[in-house]
């Protein structure tokens, strides 16, 4: 307490609150006064975070609660103009952690010579945290509750966590005061380790002996649906980052709990400080102090029995591990590599013999190490688990397989770039082979070099392609070198593959053209007489040799006039691909003339 013979004229923090000035005094000085006193506190706290780095909350207490403040520190005995006088001051609040309980006088000492030097007319308080929830606990809520709203000079977490309590639980009250028998307030908060970001746990237990309207869970539903609701509108009002988490108790269920000896709510009957309690919680507390709130028999047994479970569902989960996630972690990745080889999808005996099979004796690409992994795990464990013969396995065992995954999954990442490396090979080998096997169909057998060059001259240059065709051969060229420098692109095999396609579908195309003009230039129509009547035939020459078509009937004409069939006409047909032109043999039409009399050329 600092005793001053002077008062302050007034003063407004954030609109929270105003005190009465002692006289009429003009607006402009009001002002200066009020201005003044938010330095010299903004001083003040300054000082006391500077000197005193542990401090929790600086804060100055509404005007409305001061009278109770006043009488709980020095007695409610205080003449009446005394504690007026007390009233128009100051209210400090200064909270220290509670293990500098011992320090407070001398912090208050050096405080208040600190005030001294500001010239202000100030009430020092210097509490801990214990402080506040001894008021709690001594049902004086209305002080409690006046700390959670005091102004806010410095906060650490202490104050924002209390406030935003505060305002929800009169939220709660003023919504359905009748239900709530305790609003308590544990965790962090409690335990005075409270940050601005810390997670705010309140439990709020309804009276559900008196309901008759409704069923109970009905009514713990609604209540708690709207007890939910104004977590947001609190968090908003308070002006805080601290996140609140309000469990909803029924009053007979958390009895029932509490005579089951449920460990949460032993420690929250413990720990736990009522912001709001209607005779229900404390004397709770007070019966688990003197040692009389003592779990039932049945609850005893209850929680002997679960020793033995643990160990069960222990034991159970362990083989889970091996079965599920173990035995995925080696199957799944397994049945990947061998369908990226060409593969289909395999079963469990059949993806450990197909590993060994095509990876360590065929490909030699996996050490047998690694498969002796995959087949203890697919066939001892996860088979024998199948056929009962595995049914627990030590933690020591999962450690040992967890590392053997661990070692076969690396393992098998290093492999697909082995298959997918050699698929790339084999990709850019048979677009390139199937590319230039076609160019050399065209353009004849030359070199890579010449056949770029006369693909650009003879068919771009003239039309007949486009310069994105020359770009992919290029590309596919230039793909395939590069490859075997080592120098190996995944997206360029692939760009390559894909664009390839357009240029091999775009160079038969061009080739079945060529091959049908080949064609159309030696075949011809023919008209005769036979038994007076037009009847009609067709000729075709290839390589010199004439093959004339008499409705199902094939005659080969060379020197002579033979019997032929369309096995012949086709390996004729395949010869004269290969050449430009088609040469006629003179002596065929002198055979027509034999074989059909006259007869005249359509075209």
């Amino acid at each position: 307490m600092v005793p001053k013979d002077q008062s302050i004229p007034g003063m407004n923090l954030n609109n929270n609150y105003t005190q009465k000035p002692m006289a009429p005094e003009s607006p402009s000085n009001v002002q200066k006064e009020m201005d003044k006193t938010k330095k010299d506190l903004e001083k003040l706290k300054n000082f006391i975070v500077k000197k005193y780095p542990f401090i929790q909350a600086i804060s100055v207490l509404p005007p409305q609660a001061l009278k109770s403040f006043i009488e709980e520190e020095i007695g409610e005995d205080v003449p009446q103009l005394e504690l007026e006088k007390l009233q128009k001051k100051v209210h400090l609040y200064v909270i220290v952690p509670e293990n500098k309980f011992k320090s407070i006088p001398k912090i208050k000492k050096e405080i208040i010579a600190q005030v001294d030097k500001i010239k202000q007319d100030i009430w020092l308080y210097v509490k801990t945290p214990v402080d506040v929830w001894e008021t709690c606990l001594d049902s004086k809520f209305d002080l409690a509750g006046a700390v959670a709203m005091s102004f806010p000079l410095y906060d650490k977490g202490f104050l924002g966590a209390l406030r935003v309590s505060e305002i929800h639980k009169s939220l709660v009250l003023q919504k359905f005061e009748k239900y709530v028998v305790s609003y308590v307030i544990g965790g962090s908060v409690v335990r005075g380790e409270a940050i601005k970001t810390s997670d705010i746990d309140v439990f709020v237990i309804i009276n559900d002996t008196d309901v008759k309207r409704m069923p109970r869970l009905e009514l713990k539903e609604r209540l708690r649906g709207i007890i939910y609701q104004y977590v947001a509108e609190a968090e908003a009002l308070a002006g805080v980052k601290n996140k609140l988490s309000p469990q909803v108790w029924l009053l007979t269920d958390f009895w029932e709990a509490v005579k089951d000896a449920h460990p949460v709510m032993f420690t929250f009957i413990r720990d736990g400080i009522p912001l709001y309690d209607r005779g229900t919680f404390m004397p709770w507390k007070a019966l688990l102090k003197m040692g009389k709130l003592k779990p039932s028999p049945e609850a005893i047994e209850m929680y002997m029995s679960i020793g033995d479970k643990t160990i069960q569902r222990a034991k159970k989960f362990l083989l889970d591990i091996v079965i599920q996630d173990i035995f995925h972690g080696v199957s799944t990745p397994s049945q990947a590599l061998l369908m990226l080889y060409g593969l289909p999808p395999t079963n469990i005996p059949e993806t450990v013999k197909e590993m060994k099979r095509i990876f360590v004796d065929k490909e030699k690409l996996l050490e047998k190490k690694y498969w002796d992994i995959l087949e203890e795990i697919m066939i001892k464990y996860y088979k024998g688990y199948e056929h009962g013969k595995i049914k627990e396995v030590s933690g020591k065992e999962v450690d040992r397989l967890l590392k053997n995954v661990e070692a076969y999954t690396k393992r098998l990442k290093e492999l697909r770039e082995q298959i997918e490396k050699r698929s790339q090979e084999k990709t850019i080998e048979q677009i390139y082979q199937d590319v230039f096997e076609l160019l050399k169909a065209i353009l004849g057998k030359k070199g890579q070099q010449a056949i770029i060059t006369e693909f650009e001259t003879k068919l771009v240059k003239t039309g007949k392609f486009t310069q994105q065709h020359l770009r992919i051969l290029k590309e596919i060229v230039d793909a395939r070198a590069k490859f075997k420098r080592g120098k190996s692109n995944p997206h360029k095999v692939n760009e390559a593959r894909k664009n390839a396609m357009i240029l091999i579908n775009d160079l038969i195309e061009y080739s079945q053209r060529c091959d049908l003009i080949a064609f159309e230039k030696g075949k011809m129509g023919l008209r005769y007489k036979e038994s007076g009547k037009d009847v009609f035939a067709e000729l075709l020459i290839c390589d010199k040799v004439g093959f004339l078509f008499k409705g199902k009937v094939i005659k080969k004409l060379t020197n002579k006039i033979e019997d032929s069939n369309t096995a012949e006409v086709t390996k004729a047909v395949e010869k004269q691909k290969k050449k430009k032109n088609v040469e006629i043999n003179p002596k065929i039409f002198e055979l027509l003339k034999k074989e059909l009399g006259d007869y005249e050329v359509i075209i």
